[in-house]
């Protein structure tokens, strides 16, 4: 192995696996946060569509939000700015809102149960 080698080895990013990213760690602790200080724009509604995202998710009719942002990213480069589950037509959906490398904005409908992308809006 070669000085170079090396190099190009420390400089590759490793992640552990299960490793969360930190975007997603903020976005739970922000929901948390809210939810527990009574926020006027957190509903008891909200508390009920997060117990039926977990009912769905348990009973194996929606993959994990990781599994999705990780086929998600493996097709589209750029950040993710936000994520929604839709119940729509018996059928749950990913809406995930990216910011490209490009600079343009898209919107993505996903599949919550395959991971396939139905729709791709570019704003």
């Amino acid at each position: 192995m070669s000085l170079h080698d090396n190099d190009d080895l420390e400089s590759k990013k490793f992640e552990p696996r299960g490793h969360i990213p930190v975007h997603m760690r903020l976005l739970s602790v922000i929901l948390a946060a809210l939810l527990l200080s009574g926020h006027p724009n957190v509903h008891a509604d909200d508390a009920k569509d997060h117990d039926m995202a977990r009912q769905a998710l348990e009973s194996g009719q929606i993959m994990p939000l990781r599994t999705i942002i990780e086929k998600v990213e493996n097709t589209y480069s750029g950040q993710i700015l936000e994520i929604e589950l839709e119940r729509k037509s018996n059928q749950w959906i990913y809406e995930i809102k990216m910011l490209r490398n490009d600079g343009l904005r898209i919107k993505l409908k996903v599949n919550a149960a395959d991971g396939t992308v139905i729709s791709d809006r570019r704003k």
